[in-house]
């Protein structure tokens, strides 16, 4: 079997751009989809993606391992987060060929289920951005929660720490507190409830905010500093009493490693679509699982990320719980045809050869590409540029 055309279709999804990465082969009716979706790179990811491409032209597709090796090796300048997010949706495609031409879906492949079904969380917004990610207020925040535990959730994520400044004083603790207070009434004590801090903060304005939390026991807060910077990530989790989870903005196992050696959270959150693919997962987990570290993928992407976040879950023992964004357009499940359903919280296994996702090609073209919102471009109010 060889590897005849590799190329992308690109699906505006309002907050973001869905990439899906299609590879063709010689073997009649036998391809494979993957998704290489990158907020606010689009455009670069699809010209990494052809980059790669003469490369894998006439290869194997079934040697997954042998062709990450020749994408990470042969460029020789190490890539970047676009670059494996690019490796990933080509990655991924192989391994949809691969369970595909075996008849098994991709999850027996990576050593068969250790679970039954997948718990899920979603977050407090869907796919509006300012709603995700610029909801001050406790009472949008709380009338979202509610509507989306009457769909089924037992587990949700908010976005609702300030964007701050090295220090922000009481005045903005008290009011984060507030909010997550009240959240915390209205979901009840049932209902696992994590923070995005987004690496909004500094190491001594994320302590001030988690101590001013823990009493409400969130599930972990993720990302409390900006990514690179593994040594102030420590700092926090030495400095308050709630489980720290972090990753998402990291690629490779290498860029992982230094995370584990120092256990500098709890939680590794890994990006399907951005470490380099499932199998690279596969090493970040159990790099993490050495250090008893849990696993809870990112993926607010699309719907062939989605179904490679189940197979990985299922697979995967220190999987701990998975992000989706379900709710982002109302016809995600026009453009791709899988039997992907959820019941009581929780995705149930997919058991159709490959992924189980197919792509409706032509009802993927009526959503071409477009400019995304740029609303993640703010300012403090002096001017200066915020982590957003």
């Amino acid at each position: 079997m060889k590897i005849t055309d590799i190329n992308t279709l690109v699906v505006n999804a309002q907050m973001r751009n869905w990439v899906f990465v299609k590879i063709e082969t010689d073997t009649a009716g036998l391809y494979g989809w993957g998704e290489a979706t990158m907020e606010w790179k689009t455009r670069a990811v699809v010209g990494c993606v052809e980059d790669f491409k003469p490369m894998l032209l006439g290869r194997d597709p079934t040697r997954i391992e042998f062709l990450w090796q020749i994408m990470y090796r042969h460029s020789f300048f190490r890539l970047g987060t676009i670059g494996t997010t690019a490796m990933a949706g080509i990655e991924q495609a192989c391994w949809d060929i691969l369970g595909k031409s075996l008849g098994l879906p991709v999850y027996k492949l990576l050593g068969g289920s250790v679970r039954d079904k997948v718990k899920m969380y979603t977050h407090l917004g869907g796919g509006e951005m300012k709603a995700v990610y610029e909801t001050f207020d406790a009472e949008p925040l709380t009338e979202r929660a509610a509507k989306i535990l009457e769909s089924g959730y037992r587990a949700l994520k908010v976005v609702c720490v300030p964007y701050s400044q090295p220090l922000m004083g009481l005045a903005a603790v008290k009011h984060f507190a507030a909010i997550m207070g009240k959240l915390r009434d209205v979901v009840g004590n049932e209902v696992d409830l994590m923070v995005d801090f987004h690496g909004r903060t500094t190491t001594g304005q994320a302590i001030e905010y988690i101590r001013a939390i823990e009493d409400l026991h969130p599930f972990f807060c993720e990302e409390p500093v900006p990514p690179e910077q593994p040594d102030a990530l420590l700092e926090v989790r030495r400095s308050v009493r709630v489980p720290i989870a972090a990753g998402e903005r990291l690629a490779t196992r290498w860029e992982f490693r230094r995370v584990c050696e120092l256990q500098a959270c709890h939680v590794l959150q890994p990006d399907l679509s951005h470490c380099g693919g499932l199998l690279e997962a596969r090493k970040i987990a159990s790099l993490g699982e050495t250090y008893l570290m849990g696993i809870a993928p990112h993926n607010p992407n699309g719907p062939v990320a989605n179904a490679v976040a189940l197979h990985f879950d299922l697979a995967t023992p220190n999987f701990l719980i998975q992000e989706d964004m379900l709710g982002d357009v109302p016809w995600r499940f026009d453009v791709v045809q899988t039997k992907l359903r959820s019941e009581n919280g929780f995705w149930l296994p997919l058991d159709q050869p490959g992924l189980g996702v197919e792509i409706d090609e032509g009802e993927a073209r009526k959503h071409p590409f477009e400019q995304e919102i740029l609303e993640q471009m703010v300012f403090h109010p002096d001017g200066s540029v915020a982590e957003w």
